[in-house]
């Protein structure tokens, strides 16, 4: 699914997913073989395979939901 993330005014990391018009704070960040998973506020972990570090943000990605 695309999602955009962004930096709040705080500093704070968030998740916008259009299709369910939905913006989560991420609350944790794990690293996996395939790349990075993040774990939004709401409990759901959505994984990215191809994302740059340094973040450059705001930016449009594919995530996969895991939960």
């Amino acid at each position: 699914m695309k999602v955009m993330l962004r930096k709040t005014a705080s500093g704070q990391l968030t998740v916008y997913v259009p299709k369910k018009d939905l913006e989560e704070e991420v609350v944790k960040e794990t690293d996996s073989p395939t790349g990075k998973i993040f774990t939004l506020a709401n409990g759901w972990e959505l994984e990215f395979s191809n994302l740059a570090e340094p973040l450059k943000l705001p930016q449009t990605c594919e995530a996969r939901r895991l939960a």
